[in-house]
């Protein structure tokens, strides 16, 4: 019989067997096996079953035993009192400090920490260990740290920057500002500039279904070319559950800003709210749609006289920019929606954005924008000043309105 058969018939068996047996029957089955096929059959076992020809030895050793002395009462324990290998940190008691000393975050500053510049992975735990004289292999390591209570886990977004005194008032402000704008019928908008992405065949995270062994193949660095930038500029109507994108190709300016406002309101806020009188429009504290900026404040302005309306602004808060709902509402089902498709072209970019919808009713359109947006706009004071700016007494900064000027 060749001996590839021999061990696929032991196997069989063995597979059949192992879930009866215990350590001291599976290696004294395995013996008799080896036996039964005389030369080379502790080989053929050993390959069949995972057992060391060690431990299949150590099986025909008992079993010569057994012969001699068949009389003897077999031992209630398989192992005697005491036996087996002890665990490391038994032998090496300073062990599970040392390793601690290491994952310990307040351990991060230190300057002569071993692993402050690179990734606690179980080996490379393992070699710091095995420098301060401390054995433990990556396996061990990994057990003591479950012991400690340690896990793998990854960083979560929790930090807000400085915390203002007067944080929470601002929220309960643009809420109660909000609900009375929509009260009245007037619209109530939330608007940010998404991400800027990339236009070609980059890689996007996430991934989506497609035949097996085919993975999409896209470029290895990310480097702008030829197909330029998509910088999607969201506004998001509260009332309605609807959104707008434009997409620009230029830069994310005040100007542009405006412009995305002022197409919303011809392409979808106009039919929805006839007759309006005012806009409630909330963003972050930063970017185009910045509260210090002058440049925001002047294209209102223009935005305001060309509606005909007031525009009301109010800022969330430094640092609490995740508050503002056309980033859970819209822009996160928009990267859920476009997650692994490459962004090859802007068209690609607009209809992505465009059939974005949930189970909540959100619809979204989108536009690509191609006009020219220069950077490096200056306000005077002059044309500053001729704007019809008005503070709320809670904090002016945050809160104000632009009339129209005529």
């Amino acid at each position: 019989m060749r001996n590839e058969e021999q061990v696929f018939q032991i196997k069989t068996r063995y597979k059949a067997l192992s879930p009866l047996l215990d350590e001291r029957s599976r290696r004294q089955w395995a013996a008799a096996e080896a036996l039964s096929y005389g030369y080379g059959g502790r080989r053929n076992v050993s390959a069949a079953t995972g057992l060391s020809p060690n431990t299949i030895s150590k099986g025909m050793k008992e079993l010569e035993e057994r012969r001699k002395h068949p009389r003897r009462a077999v031992p209630a324990r398989l192992r005697d009192k005491g036996g087996g290998r002890k665990r490391v940190e038994k032998r090496d008691a300073a062990l599970p400090k040392a390793l601690e000393r290491l994952v310990d975050p307040a351990t991060l500053g230190d300057p002569v920490h071993p692993l402050r510049w690179t990734s606690k992975s179980t080996r490379h735990l393992s070699e710091a260990l095995a420098k301060q004289k401390h054995a433990a292999s990556p396996r061990t390591v990994a057990r003591l740290l479950k012991a400690s209570g340690y896990s793998l886990q990854g960083n979560r977004k929790a930090r807000e920057g400085a915390q203002h005194p007067d944080r929470d008032a601002q929220f309960e402000y643009i809420n109660a500002r909000a609900l009375r704008f929509m009260r009245e019928r007037q619209p109530v908008i939330s608007v940010d500039t998404k991400k800027k992405e990339l236009v070609g065949a980059f890689k996007n995270n996430g991934r989506e279904w497609r035949p097996k062994g085919e993975p999409l193949e896209v470029r290895v660095h990310d480097f702008m070319d030829e197909g330029g930038k998509a910088i999607p500029f969201g506004v998001y109507d509260v009332a309605k559950n609807e959104g707008w994108v434009s997409v620009g190709i230029d830069h994310d300016t005040s100007a542009f800003a405006a412009q995305a406002i002022l197409r919303w309101w011809r392409k979808m806020g106009r039919r929805h709210y006839v007759g309006a009188r005012k806009l409630l429009v909330m963003a972050d504290g930063g970017g185009s749609n910045g509260s210090r900026s002058r440049l925001w404040k002047v294209a209102l302005q223009g935005l305001s006289d060309t509606l005909g309306m007031s525009i009301h602004m109010s800022h969330f808060p430094p640092g609490t920019s995740k508050w503002n709902k056309i980033e859970h509402r819209m822009f996160s089902q928009i990267t859920q929606n476009w997650r692994g498709k490459p962004l090859v072209s802007h068209e690609v970019v607009v209809n992505l954005i465009a059939h974005t919808t949930t189970r909540a009713g959100l619809k979204i359109k989108a536009e690509l924008d191609t006009h020219s947006y220069p950077t490096g706009v200056k306000v005077s004071e002059e044309k500053y000043e001729s704007i019809n700016l008005r503070g709320k007494r809670f904090h002016a900064e945050w809160n104000y309105t632009l009339a129209p000027r005529t």
